[in-house]
């Protein structure tokens, strides 16, 4: 798993004073995904992970002014410090991976000792559930075709399935 914080924007809000939002990248297994956050989300992050694992420092919670140049140095340090954690943990707990927006990995031991980022969230929702991607409703080379024109998609899965060397380079 890699991650990387690359850019970061100002938030203007009615509500609140503005605020700054970080643009994460998550990259695992070859897919690549972006989750944004704001600094109290890494802050409550940090805060349930020491309870649970050796965490990292992480970036001071109080910046003095909001120049690029003190939130570029503020997204260095938050990018070092998710980095850290996943290189000092041999596990990730669950909070983590959902801090991260990362839903399919199975629970790990020391994941289940740390509960969830959302402590709301049932134990059932967090079960994955699987679901067909490919379905045949009929045995494509054993029952005659029920049309005369070939189903294209069927034949090129079954061919990349079944005749992988045969792929055109």
């Amino acid at each position: 798993m890699e991650v990387y914080i690359p850019s970061f924007r100002y938030e203007e809000s009615d509500l609140e004073r503005g605020y700054t939002v970080f643009k994460i990248e998550v990259l695992m297994n070859g897919r690549k995904h972006f989750v944004e956050k704001r600094y109290s989300e890494f802050h409550a992050l940090h805060k349930k992970l020491k309870k649970c694992i050796k965490t990292p420092e992480i970036p001071s919670k109080h910046v003095r002014n909001w120049v690029p140049k003190v939130l570029e140095q503020r997204r260095q340090g938050l990018e070092t410090y998710l980095q850290a954690v996943i290189l000092e943990n041999e596990e990730l707990p669950k909070l983590f991976l959902d801090f991260l927006n990362i839903r399919h990995l199975p629970s790990l031991p020391k994941a289940e000792s740390c509960g969830s980022f959302e402590e709301t969230e049932s134990e059932e929702s967090s079960k994955l559930s699987h679901q067909p991607v490919l379905l045949f409703l009929r045995d494509p080379y054993v029952l005659p075709a029920a049309s005369d024109f070939p189903n294209v998609v069927i034949e090129g899965v079954l061919h990349g399935i079944f005749y992988p060397h045969l792929q055109p380079r």
